[in-house]
Order: C-alpha cells, then structure tokens, then sequence
C-alpha cells in the first residue's frame, strides 16, 4: 500500500538521511501506482525494489556505513572521523 509519510516506511530505511526518504517513499507510491495489476504482495515487492533503486541512483554507503549522496563518501567519512577524534 502506498505510503502517506515518512513515518510509515518499513524499518529497513529508517537509517537513510530524510532527503534519501522521500525518495523512497515517492518511489515507492509510483510504482505501487503505475502497477496496478497483480496481486497486492507481489506489487508490493516490485514496488519496494523500484524504491530502493531509486535511492542507490543518489545515495551509497560512505566506508562508515552511513548513507551520503553519491559523490560526497569521502567528505562524510571526514566529518565522521572528526567527529569521533573530538570524543
């Protein structure tokens, strides 16, 4: 079923930045519309896939594990390190 918020989207991407969520979850509710044929399960797995390839078009795990925007891994991997050496 399509998604009204944010905060209805499953656990599994409750770790993306906000930005990365909309995504999803617009992603998400196209698919689930373009699709109306078919069993609901079935849509909704198709759905779900689409969402998350839409996401790793713009976002990637930096080698911290956190999710940034393509391109910017490295300065994100730098804030993380500055912000741990602070601590």
């Amino acid at each position: 079923m399509p998604y009204e918020s944010i905060s209805e989207l499953p656990k599994s991407v409750r770790n993306l930045p906000r930005h990365a969520k909309t995504i999803y979850m617009k992603a998400f509710n196209s698919a689930w519309s373009a699709d109306g044929t078919g069993d609901d399960s079935a849509r909704d797995k198709a759905a779900h896939e689409a969402a998350w390839e839409t996401v790793k078009s713009e976002y990637e795990k930096d080698k911290t594990g956190e999710w940034v925007k393509i391109g910017e891994a490295r300065s994100a991997a730098s804030r993380h390190l500055q912000r741990h050496r602070r601590r």
